[in-house]
């Protein structure tokens, strides 16, 4: 198979210096990209426990501005129905800062954290990855609880600022928790596909995280750590109770995100070259 795959290759009258251009063009194939993303995962199922924390820590503040920045899109803009448009634009900011800046987000972890444990599938690598899952999770939410409660009070922004954030996140209340894992499923595969993308796009990482983040935002899709920023400003500011906001909004987003993310997307990414690897 080899010996023809080179005389194939020997066809075409090419010269060193253009098959060097060739191979620098080629697509990278599906298993190597699996590889990659695997590594890069099981390099983050090794981290210590401290750094996953404050890393999930500061993935919780940054996300926070991807509402900041959709609501004050939305602030300054008439209610049309082109609208949407605009400003899904402002809720990819977070996940720039998250994605770009390598800090972890639960979402991401889907795929990345869920390869090494599908390639290698014992009870050791299962328990790291619940580590891993569990430590990000708490330590995004923390983030986005923490600065919930510093706009709520006036610590951070202005009252207008607040305001914006308010009607923004009272779209949340008009879905039950089947509704929320429904249009939390989208969400999660779309950000689990960034990590796949991202090894491939050849410079253009920052298009790719904006393209698919807001896609997010225009479907209305539930992003569970996006999404508890809402959840908690909706709480502080006494419009529902942070029970409601816990296991009401956040535990069906999260289940969604799950299901998307590792339940289709990843497992998915893993059947295609299973027989490969």
């Amino acid at each position: 198979m080899s010996d023809e795959l080179e005389d194939r290759e020997q066809d075409i009258d090419l010269s060193d210096q253009e098959r060097d251009a060739v191979s620098d063009r080629l697509a990278a194939s599906a298993r190597v990209i699996h590889e990659v993303v695997r590594r890069r995962g099981d390099e983050e199922l090794e981290r210590p426990t401290g750094s996953l924390i404050w890393s999930g820590l500061a993935g919780g503040v940054a996300i926070s501005t991807s509402v900041l920045g959709q609501a004050l899109l939305e602030s300054r803009l008439p209610q049309a129905t082109w609208s949407p448009l605009v400003t899904s634009i402002g809720y990819t900011l977070g996940f720039v800062i998250v994605i770009l800046g390598n800090l972890q987000l639960f979402t991401e972890s889907t795929l990345s954290a869920v390869l090494p444990v599908a390639t290698h599938p014992s009870f050791g690598n299962l328990g790291r990855l619940l580590r891993l899952w569990s430590l990000v999770f708490v330590a995004n939410m923390v983030g986005t609880l923490f600065i919930a409660g510093l706009n709520n009070y006036g610590v951070i922004g202005s009252p207008e600022q607040r305001d914006a954030m308010l009607a923004l996140s009272r779209k949340l209340l008009e879905h039950d928790w089947l509704d929320t894992v429904k249009v939390a499923i989208p969400a999660g595969f779309l950000i689990a596909a960034v990590p796949w993308l991202l090894p491939s796009s050849r410079g253009q990482q920052f298009l790719v995280v904006i393209f698919l983040t807001y896609f997010i935002a225009l479907g209305g899709f539930a992003h569970v750590v996006a999404g508890s920023g809402e959840a908690w400003l909706l709480a502080f500011a006494g419009e529902t109770t942070f029970a409601h906001s816990a296991f009401g909004i956040i535990f069906p987003a999260l289940l969604g995100n799950v299901i998307g993310g590792t339940g289709l997307f990843a497992l998915l990414a893993h059947a295609q070259v299973q027989q490969e690897i």
